[in-house]
């Protein structure tokens, strides 16, 4: 089993202090929200180049072995969806009404054809070559359709931290999940709720 194949699910991303922790958005479509986003979220932009989108393939939970060949057109269309994505999973976090210019957008990703995957020799599973990616924004697309659509849908949230404005969908049974990560902005919580306890008792 390979390495990435052995972690957990999610990205791992770097906080404002330079400390890295694993934040898992709950979904392939929610992954591609932490490139960037709309308006004041545009200066966490990663998506310069159609290599940076390849390398976020990379670290995707879709299997490894991809490597998409990414226009500068297709590059923009991932920029497009992404900002759709992001608004429309803010949008459904605060019980806000779906905007339909958001949904034509995913629509019209979606309709293209997705991705190929297909049995290797040894029974692995690969991909089928020449992936383009108009696919690959399909099956983000069709990934949103089913997420947005589905049983999780009434679960995409909004890191409860006041600071921090990452989007996940809480898979957990319990269905309870605040924070991005309990490591990151969880742990924050936690000591700041310490030196409020202890503040009156040390006065």
């Amino acid at each position: 089993m390979s390495e990435r194949a052995m972690e957990s699910p999610g990205l791992t991303l770097v906080s404002y202090d330079g400390k890295p922790y694993r934040f898992d958005p709950g979904a392939l479509c929610m992954e591609l929200l932490t490139t960037g986003g709309p308006g004041v979220f545009a200066r966490h932009e990663s998506l310069h180049e159609p290599a940076d989108l390849v390398r976020w393939t990379d670290r995707s939970r879709l299997p490894p072995g991809l490597e998409p060949a990414v226009t500068r057109s297709e590059l923009e269309s991932a920029r497009t969806l992404r900002n759709a994505l992001f608004l429309m999973a803010a949008d459904r976090a605060h019980d806000r009404p779906l905007s339909a210019r958001h949904l034509t957008v995913v629509n019209t990703a979606a309709a293209e054809p997705p991705l190929v995957a297909r049995i290797a020799p040894d029974g692995s599973r690969t991909w089928a070559p020449s992936a383009t990616g108009t696919q690959l924004l399909s099956t983000i697309a069709r990934d949103a359709v089913d997420l947005f659509t589905g049983p999780h849908a009434a679960r995409i949230r909004e890191c409860a931290a006041h600071d921090c404005y990452l989007l996940f969908v809480d898979t957990s049974r319990p269905g309870r999940r605040r924070w991005c990560a309990m490591e990151h902005c969880g742990n924050r919580h936690k000591v700041r709720a310490h030196r409020a306890r202890r503040g009156p008792a040390e006065a």
